[in-house]
């Protein structure tokens, strides 16, 4: 049976567009929604475009109520009925509650090589500590930040002139093509770690 995502956004979604753009064909997964908690995010009417339904669950409108937030959450995603959940920069940390009631079935891909790095800023701080190579992982969400199980994980070397932002659009290219090939090994029921 395939499985229905939900891909959680806040800005443009360029791995919300490499994880739909995947789902094609024999893909045992489809895309069910976008959501963003911004109206202003980018990856919105990229969605659209590509005929997925789009939600929006402003976080702003809660005024750091981050339970009566959630709730809003689970109401907007209902209807779209997820089996998955990708938080693909969705910038908002959520809370045991709602990680909870999508246990084994949320994923996060996260800027660096885990456990390396929680949080942000990842970039900088893997220059300034002088390592030698970055890249980012996906992973299973659990309620502590950044910390699930690691599902898969692609490497890019740090050059001696590279800035946060050099290494960020060299990780990137690779989330671009890492999340996508967790997602359709975790949607087949393989949770067996990709590495590139």
């Amino acid at each position: 049976m395939t499985k229905r995502v939900a891909i959680l956004i806040s800005g443009g979604g360029s791995n919300m567009v490499s994880l739909v753009d995947s789902m094609t064909s024999d893909h045992p997964a489809q895309p069910a929604v976008v959501l963003a908690n911004s109206d202003q995010a980018g990856g919105l009417e990229k969605a659209r475009s590509r005929g997925i339904p789009t939600e929006v669950v402003d976080h702003r409108d809660f005024k750091g109520d981050r339970e009566a937030f959630e709730k809003a959450l689970f109401s907007a995603l209902e209807p779209h009925r997820p089996d998955i959940v990708c938080l693909a920069g969705f910038m908002r940390i959520l809370t045991p509650l709602f990680i909870d009631a999508f246990k084994g079935r949320m994923l996060n891909i996260h800027p660096s090589l885990l456990p390396k790095y929680r949080g942000l800023n990842t970039h900088a701080r893997a220059i300034e500590a002088g390592d030698t190579e970055a890249g980012c992982t996906v992973h299973e969400v659990t309620p502590e930040l950044d910390d699930g199980p690691i599902l898969g994980q692609a490497r890019v070397p740090i050059f001696p002139d590279d800035t946060p932002d050099t290494l960020a659009a060299r990780v990137l290219t690779q989330e671009h093509k890492l999340y996508p090939a967790v997602l359709r090994r975790f949607a087949q029921g393989d949770r067996t770690p990709v590495f590139l």
